[in-house]
């Protein structure tokens, strides 16, 4: 292995720390929600500084192997990855901390029946897949697992959808509790975008292993 390939393995593994740390964020702000844990979400929100912090580290490891060690065709390209997927997990952490946020805000706790409608633990729980395949593709090297994210946003979508249309329907049927309602809308956008988030990770990953830039092809469940 040469010092370029063991840097960036070592810029991989922070990466990977990165991902483990956004993943516990979200773990936390669905806990806050779901059992109306104000003291997880203060915990959410501490934690966002260190998000914010190893973004910036990992930036500056990124810019630091460009300057050091000029890398050339597929080192660069895997430098620009590994840049950019840094960023997306650093959003992600913000939807994190907005839910969280919204929870701090609440009066009382959202219904458990319209929380189980809304399907909001299956939300998460996607949301959370999608970022430890990604991870399981970044970390092999074989980007397999980055496919499959595709398919789990096309159901975060479909969940998303599900879950606005009942909230408008909540909204008309109960307009005392309109800004609680439209908070709970905005956390089910957050997760969508978490999803959305995701598949730009898995075309960096696949662009990264396969030279492949899937943004500018007709996938199964890319962004455009």
């Amino acid at each position: 292995m040469t010092h370029l390939e063991q840097v960036l393995k070592d810029l991989r593994e922070e990466i990977q720390g990165m991902a483990l740390l956004v993943q516990g964020q979200l773990i936390k702000s669905r806990k806050s929600l779901m059992n109306f844990d104000q003291g997880a979400a203060s915990e959410v929100l501490r934690t966002e500084k260190r998000v914010n912090s190893k973004e910036l580290e990992i930036d500056k490891f990124c810019e630091n192997i460009v300057a050091l060690y000029s890398p050339v065709a597929s080192d660069m390209r895997t430098v620009f990855a590994y840049f950019k997927i840094n960023s997306h997990l650093e959003r992600m952490g913000d939807y994190a901390k907005n839910i969280a946020h919204s929870v701090l805000d609440l009066k009382q706790p959202y219904s458990p029946e319209l929380l189980d409608r809304l399907n909001i633990i299956k939300m998460f729980d996607i949301a959370n897949e999608m970022i430890k395949e990604n991870v399981v593709a970044l970390m092999s090297g074989l980007p397999d697992s980055a496919h499959e994210v595709f398919d789990m946003d096309n159901e975060l979508n479909d969940l998303h959808n599900n879950g606005i249309a009942i909230i408008v329907a909540e909204i008309k049927a109960n307009t005392d509790n309109t800004k609680a309602l439209l908070d709970l809308a905005s956390t089910v956008r957050r997760l969508e975008r978490v999803g959305d988030y995701n598949t730009n990770i898995a075309e960096e990953i696949i662009f990264c292993y396969e030279a492949l830039v899937l943004k500018h092809k007709n996938t199964s469940g890319g962004k455009k």
